[in-house]
């Protein structure tokens, strides 16, 4: 398109052309001949023009452009409708050659005349259908028209608007029933008694109401507040889940590469228009994946959601498509749908670690930016952690979806086992991942109380998933998961 609009040929039509190739022409012969009569021709042909050039670059038609997706946001690999809505606000009248851009991922642009045969009330609608195969946040958009003065001397392409986003989430993958969700009721509540002691009774008492029976009158409460008390009825909490989403750059040393996506400023960086690329791999596409899934898993059964990075902080903090980037709590379907849309422009981050990389890997690797480089490495598995864990200790399971850690690592995250009733890890390790240090990763999770099974890009999710539904934490079965060479992709 860029190139199409330097073209000469795009400024003038064939018949400015000719009326410019009869003014130079006319003007040749008036000064050969010295007749003032072909001077004034020429100058008429050779103005008329240059003045409709002007005219379609200052007198721009004036649109409104309404872009609706259904559905939106969009999950990967599902097909969307997009439909365009175009009306004229200004004087005009005439056609155009309308052009919807789209990123270079989506295939060829859309072309439409306008005004469409179907106009109804001034407004021409279209319609077409996008599938994107990734996650993340695309710019659709904007129309371009081309225009002609009514002569037909001169054409101009601008844009009619500005576009808008498309926001592509993660697809999650239905996961098998399993014990992994501890003691609840059929409606997908835990009842939780809390044991009364003297210093209690003021919590675990109420008022006397009509009706209350005599049974659950508290005397000694009663005796001390000079009004009849009676026992509090036995609490219903709904379960929590917390998840540990590893974003770290370092922890998937191999196989970084990016896709396109949309950078928060909506500039390109890959000189296609439609945006930066996202930091990712392999491993962290099926960290992801496995994020939305467990979280769609437990949301279905009721449980409120907590989503933690491994400093401590809120998973999605960093993430340009979240709707609330601070937010770590979500509950039901609009905290689910939250979920989504936060995961879909989410990225690695960090400061990368070159001695994880072979020289071919990191060569291919896209450097951090240099704000991330200078902060130096997050402290990940700290107090910071462990304090978020303690504040919701034993409400629900904690599962941690990680990158690759080394020893040490492994045994600072190991003690937060202590703060879920359940506890269960998945290590998304690459391929070409020299795994020497596996087994001690995983024994010292597993004495910390982990579940922990180790995996990879091409290991099959609702396998791994399956695997931690184990009498032994410790069973080494789990690590034929890791392998991945029989399982679903």
């Amino acid at each position: 398109m860029a190139l199409r609009d330097r073209l000469p040929g795009h400024f003038f039509s064939t018949r400015g052309w000719g009326l410019l190739g009869a003014g130079a022409l006319s003007l040749l012969a008036a000064q050969i001949m010295g007749r003032r009569d072909l001077l004034a021709l020429a100058v008429l042909l050779l103005v008329l023009p240059v003045l409709a050039l002007a005219g379609t670059r200052v007198l721009k038609p004036r649109f409104q452009v309404y872009r609706e997706f259904s559905p939106s946001p969009v999950e990967t690999s599902a097909r969307t409708t997009v439909r365009l809505a175009v009306a004229r606000t200004g004087a005009g009248a005439g056609h155009a050659i309308m052009e919807e851009h789209l990123p270079a991922r989506f295939g060829e642009s859309p072309v439409f005349r306008f005004p469409a045969r179907a106009a109804a009330a001034g407004t021409s609608r279209y319609e077409y259908h996008l599938r994107s195969p990734r996650r993340g946040q695309f710019l659709i958009g904007p129309v371009t028209a081309e225009f002609s003065d009514p002569f037909g001397l001169s054409f101009h392409r601008h844009a009619i608007d500005d576009g808008d986003l498309l926001t592509v989430t993660p697809a999650a993958v239905e996961l098998p029933e399993t014990g992994l969700a501890g003691a609840r009721g059929h409606d997908g509540v835990t009842p939780t008694r809390a044991r009364a002691n003297p210093s209690d009774d003021d919590v675990m008492t109420r008022e006397y109401r009509h009706g209350d029976p005599l049974r659950r009158v508290h005397w000694a409460a009663t005796a001390r507040h000079g009004s009849l008390m009676v026992r509090q009825e036995e609490s219903v909490t709904t379960p929590e889940a917390t998840v540990i989403l590893d974003q770290r750059l370092s922890a998937y040393p191999h196989g970084v590469f990016g896709h396109s996506a949309l950078s928060p400023g909506g500039h390109s960086g890959n000189g296609e228009g439609d945006g930066h690329d996202l930091l990712t791999c392999d491993a962290f596409e099926w960290a992801v994946t496995a994020a939305m899934s467990i979280g769609a898993h437990l949301a279905e059964r009721n449980y409120s959601l907590r989503f933690l990075d491994t400093a401590g902080a809120p998973a999605f903090r960093n993430s340009p498509s979240a709707p609330d980037p601070e937010a770590e709590a979500y509950t039901g379907t609009a905290g689910l749908q939250s979920i989504a849309e936060s995961l879909a422009a989410i990225q690695l981050s960090g400061p990368h670690h070159p001695h994880h990389h072979t020289q071919q890997h990191r060569d291919r690797a896209p450097q951090p930016r240099p704000r991330e480089a200078a902060a130096g490495a997050p402290q990940v598995f700290d107090d910071a952690l462990m304090d978020k864990l303690s504040a919701h200790r034993l409400r629900g399971p904690v599962l941690a979806i990680l990158g690759s850690l080394s020893p040490a690592e492994a045994r600072a995250l190991s003690p937060a086992a202590g703060f879920g009733a359940n506890a269960f890890a998945l290590l998304v390790m690459d391929h070409a991942q020299d795994s020497g240090e596996m087994p001690e990763v995983l024994e010292a999770l597993r004495l910390g109380g982990w579940r922990a099974v180790a995996v990879t890009a091409r290991s099959s999710l609702p396998d791994a998933w399956a695997a931690f539904d184990q009498a032994d934490p410790a069973m080494s079965a789990a690590a034929d998961v890791r392998r991945g060479v029989g399982g679903r992709p």
